[in-house]
């Protein structure tokens, strides 16, 4: 028997840090970095609106709690790398 597909998919994005300077999120086993100088109506929300992060698709971030909508493709989103 072959389980039905009920509803649309929503990809897993995870808030893993927040600090004085930002909010790191996981998607996709990469690290964002989301600055609060670009991104200032962060930074002083509860810390369980900033975790209640949905993606709807990949690189489409969603807080329903404050009805903020981000795209990688569209913002200063900073992928984090190791220095070498």
């Amino acid at each position: 028997m072959k389980s039905e597909h009920v509803g649309k998919t929503i990809s897993e994005a995870e808030v893993t840090h927040i600090s004085s300077h930002g909010i790191w999120i996981l998607s996709d086993n990469e690290e964002l970095f989301l600055s609060y100088d670009d991104f200032p109506w962060f930074k002083d929300i509860a810390v369980g609106k900033i975790l209640n992060i949905t993606e709807p698709s990949s690189g489409h971030f969603y807080w329903p709690d404050l009805d903020v909508d981000l795209s990688v493709a569209s913002t200063s989103f900073m992928p984090l790398v190791e220095a070498a």
